[in-house]
């Protein structure tokens, strides 16, 4: 489509230039502005295309958009929602009150992802599951302190006794 002579644009060129003027979206406006150089210049598509620094195809959609339903349609456009989360709300709030219980920790990342996979079903890369954990819900992992494999427990009870009656 070279030239712009079947398009009947139905507003008059002041009240495309108010549209212009009070629009506040970018993308909006260069689809008024797309309008407005139709109506008062006549340029064809491809010029529109470079002035506006879209591709062609781009100002035919609008401009297809526009004899479909009006201006009212042209100036609307969708918002994605995004991708969907490989880890639900459920499961996220599943796994915060799993982390705030002091006495049920997790050594690692890894038995995240793993406790995840096999208590909720929910099979998620270990970036993802290091990312909520330690980003999102601003959790750190508790690991205890390593023991010498040689300790004696019995003296080691005898000592948090004593220790407990000494600060009591």
């Amino acid at each position: 489509m070279a030239g712009v002579t079947h398009i009947d644009i139905q507003e008059s060129v002041e009240e495309l230039e108010a549209l212009v003027r009070q629009q506040n979206n970018v993308r909006l406006k260069e689809r008024l502005q797309a309008l407005y150089l139709i109506k008062n210049q006549g340029i064809s598509v491809s010029a529109i295309a470079k002035i506006l620094g879209k591709h062609r195809s781009t100002v035919q959609r609008w401009l297809a958009d526009y004899r479909e339903t009006g201006i009212g349609t042209m100036l609307e456009f969708g918002i994605s929602p995004g991708r969907t989360r490989v880890i639900p709300n459920w499961a996220v709030e599943s796994l915060k009150k799993q982390l705030e219980q002091p006495e049920i920790g997790f050594a690692g990342y890894k038995e995240i992802q793993n406790w995840l996979g096999s208590v909720l079903g929910i099979e998620a890369e270990y970036a993802t599951v290091h990312h909520l954990v330690r980003y999102q819900l601003k959790a750190k992992l508790k690991v205890p302190r390593p023991r010498n494999r040689k300790q004696d427990t019995q003296k080691l009870e005898a000592f948090k006794k004593t220790l407990a009656m000494t600060y009591n």
